[in-house]
């Protein structure tokens, strides 16, 4: 799961070449990878055509199995699974040989993307007037997409206005660095523009680094990891907390900053396969992304839902759907949902009826937190207004919510519900109109004592402590919350691809944004940022 999103960046896209003829999924073309085979899964040879059927075919051992051979190739690369590094690519062709062993005809699309990664710790101190060493992680945090750089000099607050904190454009504007001296380290607020705005024009300002205070508004206090959305910084580039920069923000302050950083373009890839039958005009499509962080294998986050999928997919081989199904697996999600955003942004561009014919999206992002809580999408709303939190659902995405609550009940098992906070791949789906929903079991956001009481568990505990860690290993993973989810998971796509009449009628879903006040600001909270393409986006530190 993303910390992070960043619609309607511009970047190029690579032409590529279908693997399989007539499939209209793809705008552009797909490049073929090269990939072992796979048996065919264990009732793959099953029509499946009921939940009841399918359910039975989709077994936690099937998830484990696929988690298992992603955590190897983790191991095997080190210790990484992100996009741009060889563990994705061995992800990739894992996905990919196993889909052809059930019988499925993937397409594999490539894109550029800006691949980061911070290859030293990074070093925040004030050395006067007030000596201070502050914490990685829990002080400050680099942004993605920071330049490197070693400086010791003077802290220069700019515009930052502090008796008016919910008025903050400080470093939005050129002329807030008037009189701004070379090569001291910008102090600025955050607040109005995006992080890479403020960071580009400080350094234009001659700034050998920038150092983003919080706002100092109710929710905006707290250290924060944010992005630049792209790699615009030349120049050291942290977040930290309001009463950090409280503290930098006086006469005689200098501070110690040093980062080494990585920044290029590199190339990753999405995997997609869909059923040969079912209505063409009439998609259910479902995702997972399929990279992990750089520190870690991500194999909760999200080799989860990535493995979850594709055991639905295996078992549903023979199944011969009334609406077509498409299964996704994501490149590039943990640095902005970029798969699903150029999926979606190339469709728009280059073949907007094909995005027209997309029913809806089902999303699956850690589906097996070892801490778990059974989280279904709030589609409509109900539990978690519009607001700079939570992104509207488009009309359809109360049905999704309601099925899935529904089946957990039906079950006897507890659901709760989570935001359409931005975080993951329903993002770009939600942002033009197509209704969506999924499932989550929590990442650093902690269990509560009612939580624990309905799912088990330990209260006062984050759902996954090991997020974007290098722990996210095998050992991650809680069997009872797969069990749980690629049930309910086998069933939502099952049961929409047969009949999306309680989403949309059957057909003719209007594509279109929501409202602009039907879109989160990008203000974030600790469920994650939204969907604003401004890059102001954060994740509170643990």
């Amino acid at each position: 799961m993303s910390i992070s999103t960043h619609l309607g960046v511009g970047r190029r896209r690579n032409g590529i070449t279908v693997l399989s003829a007539g499939i209209a999924l793809l705008a552009t073309s797909a490049v073929a990878t090269t990939a072992t085979a796979a048996p065919t899964a264990t009732g793959a040879d099953r029509t499946n055509t009921t939940s009841k059927t399918l359910r039975s075919a989709v077994t936690p051992a099937g998830v484990m199995e696929h988690l298992n051979a992603l955590d190897a190739i983790g191991a095997a690369n080190g210790g990484t699974r992100a996009s741009g590094t060889p563990g994705y690519a061995a992800s990739r062709d894992y996905v990919v040989a196993q889909l052809e062993a059930a019988g499925y005809e993937p397409t594999v699309q490539a894109f550029d993307f800006p691949f980061y990664r911070q290859l030293s710790p990074a070093t925040f101190e004030q050395v006067a007037p007030s000596p201070a060493t502050y914490a990685e992680g829990t002080d400050f945090a680099s942004m993605t997409y920071s330049g490197s750089g070693d400086v010791t000099a003077t802290v220069q607050g700019v515009d930052l206005n502090l008796g008016d904190l919910a008025a903050s454009t400080s470093g939005c504007e050129d002329a807030d660095f008037a009189g701004f001296t070379a090569g001291n380290i910008a102090l600025v607020r955050r607040g109005t523009c995006t992080f890479g705005e403020k960071v580009v024009n400080a350094q234009e300002a001659g700034a050998a680094a920038v150092v983003v205070m919080n706002q100092g508004t109710a929710g905006r206090t707290d250290a924060f990891a944010g992005t630049l959305g792209a790699p615009v910084a030349t120049v050291p580039a942290y977040g930290t907390s309001f009463a950090i920069g409280q503290a930098l923000a006086v006469d005689g302050a200098v501070a110690h900053v040093a980062i080494e950083t990585e920044s290029e373009t590199r190339t990753t890839w999405n995997v997609f396969a869909e059923t040969a039958g079912g209505d063409a005009e009439n998609v259910v499509m479902t995702g997972a992304h399929l990279d992990s962080v750089v520190p870690g294998p991500g194999i909760n986050d999200n080799g989860s839902g990535s493995a979850a999928i594709l055991e639905v997919a295996q078992q549903m081989a023979k199944v011969k759907p009334k609406n077509k199904v498409r299964f996704a697996w994501w490149g590039a999600e943990e640095l902005g949902l970029l798969g699903s955003e150029h999926y979606v942004a190339d469709l728009e561009a280059n073949a907007p009826s094909s995005l027209e014919d997309i029913a809806l999206y089902l999303n699956f992002d850690m589906v097996g937190s070892p801490n778990y809580a059974l989280f279904v999408y709030d589609g409509d709303n109900s539990k978690f207004p519009v607001g700079p939190s939570a992104a509207e659902g488009p009309e359809g995405s109360g049905a999704i919510e309601k099925l899935f609550h529904d089946y957990f009940a039906g079950e006897g098992t507890p659901s709760a519900e989570t935001p359409f906070s931005g975080r993951s791949d329903y993002g770009p789906f939600i942002a033009v109109g197509i209704p969506a929903g999924g499932l989550f079991t929590g990442a650093e956001g902690v269990k509560t004592a009612e939580e624990a009481a309905l799912f088990g568990g330990t209260a006062g505990v984050a759902y996954d402590a090991c997020y974007h860690q290098a722990c996210d290993t095998i050992a991650n993973v809680n069997v009872d919350a797969i069990d749980h989810n690629s049930d309910a998971i086998a069933h939502a796509i099952l049961t929409y691809g047969m009949s999306t009449q309680a989403v949309n009628g059957g057909k003719g879903r209007p594509v279109g944004p929501p409202s602009p006040d039907g879109v989160p600001s990008g203000s974030g909270t600790s469920e994650g940022g939204g969907l604003h393409a401004d890059h102001d986006h954060e994740l509170p530190l643990s």
